[in-house]
C-alpha cells in the first residue's frame, strides 16, 4: 500500500515498573460499548481518492468509501457494490453489475458513471496520481499517463446507472484484489468539482459511500474519528457508532494510554514485545511489510557507483537492527520481497528463497570497506557525507541513529539524520528531496508485482531513481507476454528480484512489522476486526465493541 504506504518505523521503548503492573487489568468488557478508541503513529495525509498513498489514508477510505468488491477474511474479494460480475474466457472484459440505490453520504446516488469518473481522473496525468501505475493493463492506462492517448479511451464504460464495463489490455491475475483496493473505488464528479484543489484536504470536502464518515479531521489536527454511515447500503451489518483515532508518536505514551483503558489497541515496540508477550491480550499480525534504504542517485552522484552501494549494504548488521533495536519479531531482509507471499507453483519454495542471491545482505565490514575505497576511486571522491531522512517518531530516530552508527564505520563516512512528521516525508520522497531515505511498503494484494513494479525505470514509487533496462524487461514481460504462464511468470520476477539485490538498487533493511502489523495488544472486547496482512490491513465495517 504503498506510496508510500510508506509506512512508520517501529520504535523502541523501556518500560517502567508502573506500566507493568497496570498491564491487561481492563481487558474484560467495555465501558464504551459501540465506541471502538484506536491510536495511530502517523497524521493523515489526505482523503483524496485519486492522490493518497500512505496506510492511515488508505484505511480511512477503505472503511468510508466502497468499490467494486470489499476484501474479507484471507484476502478473499467479497460483493460490495457488484452484484454480478461476468468475465470472458480470455480475462479481457468484465462486466459488473451494480447494486442499485446506494448513496453517497450527500444523498447523490452512487452509479457506474462515478467508477468512470474517478478513474479516468486518476488516470489523468493532471491529476500526478502516484498510485495511477496500478491501472496497467486497463485499456490505454499506460497511454493516457504518458500523454500518447486521450483520457476518455480507458478501458471504462458505464451501461446506464448500474453496469459498468471494463476492457483489459492483457490478463491481470490479481485483478479483483485491486478492485478492492481504494484508489479503484468511485468518486462524485460533483464534490471533486466544487472543492477543487481542497478535495479530500479535510473530512468536511469529501462524501462517503461506505460504512462510516470522517468527521473532526481538518488536515492538520491529531484527533479524528469515524461514525457510522446512515445513508450505507448495509448499515445494519455496521454495529459499532463511532471509532476515534489519535496520533501517538511515542511508544510507551501508547502503551500507558491501552492499559488505562484510553485505547483499545496499541502496537508493541523493542523491549515492549518480551515483557507483554505472555499477556492474555498479546496478539501477532503477520505483516508484509518490507522496509529498505533508498539512495538517491540524481541528487547524490556517488550513489550512481554499484560498488559504493554494495558497501553501504555490507556495513549493515541486520540480525542486530532486528534482534536488538527493533525487537518486535521482524525479520532481516535479503532483498525486496518478504516471506510468505507467495510461492513457486511448481515446487512450493518460498518466493523470498528462490531470489536470494548469496553474500549481497550478509555483514561483511572488511568487505564493505574494501568496496567503498574501490567505488570512491571510480567515483572520483574521497569521502561520503549524506543526510538520512527518516520520520520523527521515537523508534524511527532510534533506528536512524542506528544505520547511522553502521554507516559511519566506513572509514571518511558521514551522515546527518533529518527526522521529520511523516506527511513531510512523503512529501519529501515524492519530490526527490533528500539523499537517502527510510521506506517502508506494505503488500497491496498478494503478488510479487505489487514491490517489483516499484523500482522499474518510470515508476513514480522508484523515488531513488535507480535504473536497470534487464529489470524493466523481465517485470514488462511478467506482466504481459508471460502473464498467462504462472511458471515463466514467476520466474520472470524472480530474476528480477535478483538484479535489484544483486546491483543494491535498494538497500534492503527487514521484513514484517510497522504500522498496522506486527506484535500488538488488543482488548478481548474488540470483536469482528477483519485483518489481512496485504492490501489495506483492517477492515472494520463488522467490528463490535462489547
Amino acid at each position: 500500500m504503498k506510496l508510500r504506504r510508506v509506512l512508520a518505523l517501529g520504535a523502541v521503548a523501556a518500560i517502567s515498573a508502573l506500566t507493568l503492573a497496570a498491564c491487561g487489568n481492563k481487558s474484560g468488557a467495555s465501558s464504551h460499548k459501540g465506541v471502538l478508541n484506536l491510536s495511530t503513529t502517523a497524521e493523515m495525509p489526505g482523503l483524496d481518492t485519486s492522490k493518497v498513498t500512505d496506510n492511515s489514508s488508505l484505511t480511512a477510505l477503505s472503511n468510508t468509501q466502497e468499490g467494486i468488491y470489499r476484501i474479507g477474511k484471507n484476502s478473499k474479494p467479497e460483493n460490495a457494490l457488484a452484484t454480478k460480475t461476468t468475465e470472458s474466457k480470455d480475462g479481457l472484459h468484465w462486466t459488473f453489475n451494480l447494486r442499485k440505490n446506494t448513496k453517497w453520504s450527500n444523498g447523490d446516488k452512487v452509479t457506474a458513471k462515478d467508477f468512470v469518473y474517478s478513474w479516468r481522473r486518476t488516470n489523468d496525468p493532471k491529476t500526478a496520481s502516484q498510485y495511477a501505475y496500478l491501472f496497467d493493463g486497463v485499456k490505454n492506462a499506460d497511454a493516457i499517463q504518458n500523454k500518447k492517448a486521450d483520457v476518455k479511451s480507458l478501458g471504462v464504460k458505464a451501461v446506464g446507472d448500474y453496469k459498468l464495463e471494463v476492457t483489459l489490455e492483457k490478463p491481470i491475475p490479481y485483478f479483483k484484489l485491486l478492485l478492492g483496493f481504494p484508489i479503484f473505488f468511485p468518486q462524485d464528479q460533483k464534490v471533486v468539482d466544487k472543492y477543487g484543489s481542497k478535495y479530500g484536504m479535510s473530512a468536511n470536502k469529501q462524501v462517503y459511500n461506505g460504512p462510516f464518515k470522517v468527521e473532526g479531521w481538518t488536515g492538520t489536527n491529531t484527533k479524528w474519528k469515524w461514525v457510522k454511515n446512515n445513508s450505507y447500503w448495509d448499515k445494519s451489518a455496521v454495529k459499532t457508532n463511532t471509532i476515534n483515532f489519535q496520533v501517538v508518536k511515542e511508544g510507551n505514551t501508547a502503551l500507558n494510554l491501552y492499559n488505562s483503558g484510553k485505547i483499545d489497541r496499541t502496537q508493541l515496540q523493542g523491549s515492549q514485545v518480551a515483557n507483554y508477550k505472555n499477556n492474555k491480550d498479546y496478539t501477532y499480525f503477520q505483516g508484509s511489510t518490507s522496509a529498505y534504504l533508498e539512495l538517491n542517485e540524481e541528487k547524490v552522484p556517488a550513489f550512481k557507483n554499484q560498488k559504493i552501494r554494495q558497501a553501504l549494504s555490507l556495513a549493515l548488521d541486520r540480525k542486530q537492527l532486528v534482534n536488538n533495536v527493533l525487537e518486535d519479531g521482524s525479520k532481516a531482509a535479503t532483498g525486496l520481497i518478504p516471506t510468505k507471499l507467495t510461492k513457486n507453483p511448481k515446487t512450493g519454495a518460498d518466493f523470498a528463497n528462490d531470489s536470494k542471491v548469496a553474500d549481497t545482505t550478509d555483514h561483511n565490514l572488511a568487505k564493505a570497506k574494501q568496496l567503498l575505497k574501490e567505488g570512491e576511486k571510480e567515483a572520483g571522491i574521497s569521502s561520503l557525507n549524506f543526510t538520512l531522512l527518516a520520520d520523527d517518531t521515537s523508534g524511527t530516530k532510534q533506528n536512524s541513529e542506528f544505520l547511522q552508527s553502521q554507516f559511519e564505520k566506513l572509514p571518511g563516512v558521514k551522515v546527518s539524520l533529518q527526522n521529520v512528521p511523516f506527511k513531510n516525508r512523503l512529501t519529501k520522497s515524492a519530490n526527490g528531496d533528500f539523499d537517502a531515505v527510510i521506506t517502508l511498503w506494505g503488500a497491496d494484494y498478494n503478488d510479487p508485482y505489487t514491490y517489483s513494479s516499484l523500482f522499474t525505470s518510470d515508476n513514480s514509487q522508484n523515488n531513488g531513481k535507480w535504473k536497470n533496462s534487464e529489470y524493466d524487461t523481465l517485470i514488462q514481460n511478467s506482466a504481459n507476454k508471460d502473464a498467462n504462464d504462472k511458471q515463466k511468470r514467476y520466474d520472470d520476477l524472480v530474476n528480477a528480484e535478483k538484479i535489484l539485490t544483486k546491483d543494491v538498487g535498494i538497500v534492503p533493511l527487514y521484513w514484517g512489522t510497522a504500522s498496522g502489523s506486527g506484535p500488538m495488544l488488543q482488548k478481548s472486547y474488540v470483536k469482528g476486526v477483519i485483518y489481512n496482512s496485504a492490501g489495506v490491513n483492517f477492515n472494520y465495517k463488522n467490528v463490535e465493541v462489547k
